[in-house]
């Protein structure tokens, strides 16, 4: 059993991940999060709130899932947002063709489907079900297709993305930030994309949640005022050049704008933001590179693009994030589909004097001609630059409602005029952090996920006698349905080393024997820790040596025990998970001390009495 295998086996069994519609059999690229799946992935979207909306500023807005045609006619997923398809002839199982050469030829991911199938051929590539032989590839879109309203009702789809909210909302958003760039906005939620072949289980799913933020800034000028926050920390790149080199090297942020190596300020910022949260919600940093896009799968109307990658077990190396400028591109598609202009008036600092061609087309000649087109004919005329309308003689041919029309030049003059300035339209750019959760999620449960040898930890950590702790030798004195395990035997845990920031239980409470005078101090504790908005499980069923072991398992940084010596000193037992000390502290603020350790950034030796260590 691999990693992944091992991972996913304690993700059912505990309650992190279940497959989908299980008692009808399941379906690929469907997961249900189980109590502590479903808490360990909010933790991670608040950590991403915080920083995104508390920090950085950029306000959350919430979209339909659904759109109509128009919004993805404008934004190219009705054209162009597919995946090469490849079926085979014997069992009619399909497989994305770029994965089935991937081994055999550079950049699949850049052949068209023709090319495929020739690959294909030539390399006698077959079904790896059943050995068949493969149909012609083929472009499958992979968005999900619905009917808005009863009978035929209005086309729309299931979005793809979350970005195409923020930009059908531009207007909106420039107005509520007073027009004044750069803004940002945010969204968090639930995408669908129609995959043809999901095996990597929650790295590759029909729906699945994007974390993306939508920033909006001048392209004139694309410093960064928070610069030097991140300028000299430094990151695993695996640039262009790199990835010919096949090595990637550590630079920091300000070395890499410096040197070209990133675009500018504001995407090595943001690819510097994405790096600390990342890191901060429990990823390696020894297993997280940023690798840049190659010359051949740059978007067309990308500046650069960056994805963050982390190296799992099976899969190898794993985009989970993608900051990318995107320039205008995605309002410049917007306004032509909605015809609609999309831009920020800028002010300037002082007025210019500016002499400017200027077009006046004459209404009283357009108007009979024209009748209730004349305006719209009219301001096609004004949108003519000089050197346009230099091309023309005697007539101005101009598109209006899809149509083309001719005009004779006689009814428009032409004039150059001197004119004072106070701004200009800018049609921002846009830089995107687009984040999936569910790949982060993956990354978190695999870097967290670690097997131990028991008496190996225990002497690493410098633990007293063969016990994990003395209440290995206080439970001696009990009935034999209290005793616990002890830590110093040859054994195996299964722990995962979640940040205290994300662990979806932050603190057990155990009381040593499920008897009430040991029951009702622990409730009480358990109360206590809630009112510091602690995440507590109260457990009290099995030894306690079982019990720690299901915490291990499940992430709980911090395990308290209620036992006789607290009825005569008032004092409890603190576990910490990575080391398996033990200090003993009061009870008396321990609501306060606990929270410290998960968020204070605390050192478990002053949290109390060292117990066993």
């Amino acid at each position: 059993m691999d990693k992944y295998e091992k991972v996913f086996e304690l993700a059912k069994r505990r309650g992190f991940l279940w497959n989908s519609f299980e008692l009808y059999g399941g379906s690929r690229g469907f997961y249900d999060y189980g109590p502590l799946g479903s808490t360990l992935k909010r933790r991670i979207e608040q950590i991403w709130r915080e920083f995104y909306v508390i920090q950085e500023g950029h306000m959350e807005i919430e979209c339909p899932t659904i759109g109509i045609e128009d919004v993805f006619v404008a934004s190219g997923h009705v054209g162009g947002f597919s995946d090469p398809l490849c079926e085979c002839k014997k069992c009619g199982e399909a497989f994305r063709a770029d994965h089935l050469v991937e081994n055999v030829t550079d950049a699949a991911g850049t052949l068209s489907a023709e090319q495929l199938t020739e690959v294909i051929k030539e390399k006698g590539i077959t079904c790896p079900e059943c050995g068949g032989e493969f149909n012609d590839a083929y472009e499958f879109n992979l968005m999900f297709k619905t009917t808005i309203g009863p009978g035929t009702g209005r086309q729309g789809y299931l979005r793809p993305e979350t970005a195409q909210g923020m930009f059908v909302d531009f207007q909106r958003l420039s107005r509520f930030y007073r027009d004044k760039l750069p803004f940002g906005a945010v969204q968090i939620g639930k995408s669908y994309r129609n995959e043809i072949a999901p095996r990597q289980g929650v790295i590759r799913l029909r729906e699945f949640t994007q974390a993306e933020c939508e920033i909006f800034v001048d392209p004139r000028n694309k410093k960064h005022p928070n610069f030097d926050r991140f300028a000299d920390r430094e990151l695993m790149l695996y640039s262009q050049e790199a990835q010919q080199q096949g090595e990637s090297f550590r630079m920091t942020v300000r070395e890499a704008v410096k040197a070209g190596v990133i675009a500018h300020e504001v995407l090595g910022y943001n690819i510097a933001l994405t790096n600390e949260f990342l890191t901060k919600v429990g990823i390696d940093p020894a297993r997280l590179r940023f690798r840049q896009h190659l010359k051949d799968e740059m978007a067309h109307y990308a500046i650069d693009c960056w994805d963050a990658e982390i190296e799992t077990d099976r899969f190898g190396w794993v985009e989970i994030v993608g900051i990318a400028d995107r320039t205008d591109y995605d309002l410049k598609a917007h306004t032509r589909v909605s015809k609609t202009e999309l831009y920020v008036y800028v002010e300037y600092d002082e007025p210019k004097m500016v002499t400017r061609f200027v077009v006046k087309p004459n209404m009283g000649k357009l108007g009979p001609l024209f009748k209730g087109k004349a305006k719209a004919v009219s301001d096609a005329l004004k949108q003519l630059s000089e050197a346009e309308l230099s091309l023309s003689k005697d007539q101005i041919k101009v598109t209006v409602d899809g149509e083309e029309l001719t005009i004779s030049s006689d009814v428009v003059d032409f004039a150059e005029e001197t004119v004072k300035v106070s701004g200009e339209n800018v049609i921002p750019h846009v830089i995107e952090p687009s984040y999936g959760i569910d790949r982060i999620f993956y990354g978190v449960m695999e870097h967290a996920f670690d097997e131990e040898n028991v008496a190996q930890k225990a002497a690493e950590s410098r633990l007293k006698g063969t016990g994990e702790a003395k209440e290995t030798e206080k439970i001696e004195k009990e009935p034999e349905t209290a005793k616990g395990e002890g830590e110093g035997e040859e054994e195996t845990r299964l722990v995962m080393h979640f940040s205290s920031a994300v662990a979806p239980v932050q603190v057990a409470v155990l009381p040593l024997l499920t008897r009430k005078e040991l029951a009702d101090p622990a409730k009480e504790i358990v109360a206590k820790l809630r009112e510091k908005n602690l995440l507590v499980n109260y457990d009290d069923s099995g030894t306690i040596g079982r019990r720690y072991r299901r915490n291990d398992e499940i992430g709980t940084p911090y395990s308290v025990t209620v036992d006789y010596d607290t009825l005569e000193d008032g004092t409890v037992t603190i576990r910490d998970r990575d080391a398996m000390r033990q200090v003993r502290a009061p009870i008396e603020g321990i609501e306060n001390v606990l929270y410290e350790l998960i968020y204070r950034g605390r050192s478990f030796e002053s949290a109390g009495k060292p117990f066993n260590f």
